[in-house]
C-alpha cells in the first residue's frame, strides 16, 4: 500500500481544511482526552491569555476548540490562506498576519484583543518554521499585555503526517487525541538581552505539554 501522506497534494489538502463537510465527518469521528484542563478553565472569563500550540498540531485542536469564541493568528501566505478557511468555518476570529511578517500590524492586533480578554491562539514556530522552535514575537504580545501563556498540545495514537515543514499531523477517522494544557505562564523578563532564554523556557514548556499528551 502507498504512503498516504504522498497522496496530499495541495488540492487535496485545501479540500482536507476547507472542506467544511469533509472536516466535519472527519473530526466528529476523534475522541478525546483531556489532561490537565484546570488551568484553563480557571483563567477563561476572567482575562485573555494565549494558547500557544506547534503548528504541526493545529488541526485537532482548531476542532477541539471550536465555536468557543477564539481568535487565531494566521499568516497571509498561501498555507494561512488553507488554515483561515478552516478555522473560520468552525466559528473562530481571525487576526490576519505573524509574529514575523507584518510583526507590528499584528502585535497590536494581538495586544487589543487580549486586553479585551479574549483568547488568541498562536503557532510560535510558524509560518514556515523551523519546527518546534519558539519565535520571539509571541513572547512580546504577552509581555506587553501581562498575558499568560498556555502551552497546548495534541496526540493522536494514529494520524496522517504530511510531508511538510511541520509534519502538519491529520488524525485518521476514528482516532484517539489526547490533549494536554501546560500550566500557564507569564513571560519573566522585558530585557531584549534575556529573549533567547524566554524563547527556550516557553519552548521547553510546549515540549513538555507534548510529552503529557503522550508524543
Amino acid at each position: 500500500m502507498p504512503d498516504p501522506t504522498e497522496s496530499f497534494s495541495w488540492r487535496s489538502k485545501a479540500a482536507l481544511l476547507a472542506g467544511r463537510g469533509v472536516l466535519n465527518l472527519l473530526g466528529r469521528t476523534w475522541r478525546f482526552r483531556v489532561v490537565n484542563g484546570g488551568p484553563v478553565n480557571e483563567l477563561r472569563g476572567k482575562r485573555g491569555f494565549i494558547f500557544s500550540l506547534w503548528h504541526g498540531q493545529l488541526l485537532p485542536l482548531l476542532w477541539f476548540h471550536r465555536h468557543e469564541g477564539a481568535l487565531v493568528l494566521i499568516s497571509e501566505h498561501r498555507d494561512g490562506e488553507l488554515v483561515a478557511r478552516a478555522a473560520t468555518s468552525l466559528g473562530y476570529g481571525l487576526i490576519r498576519g505573524s509574529t514575523s511578517r507584518g510583526a507590528g500590524r499584528a502585535l497590536i492586533a494581538i495586544g487589543r484583543e487580549l486586553l479585551a480578554g479574549h483568547e488568541v491562539a498562536i503557532t510560535p514556530d510558524g509560518p514556515k518554521g523551523p519546527a518546534r522552535k519558539f519565535a520571539p514575537g509571541t513572547l512580546v504580545a504577552a509581555q506587553r499585555t501581562e498575558s499568560f501563556i498556555v502551552p497546548v498540545a495534541a496526540v493522536a495514537d494514529r494520524a496522517w503526517h504530511l510531508r511538510s515543514w511541520d509534519r502538519f499531523m491529520i488524525p485518521k477517522p476514528f482516532a484517539q487525541v489526547t490533549v494536554a494544557y501546560g500550566n500557564p505562564a507569564k513571560v519573566r523578563s522585558a530585557n531584549p538581552r534575556d529573549a533567547a532564554a524566554e524563547s527556550e523556557r516557553f519552548e521547553n514548556l510546549m515540549n513538555d505539554a507534548v510529552r503529557m499528551a503522550g508524543g
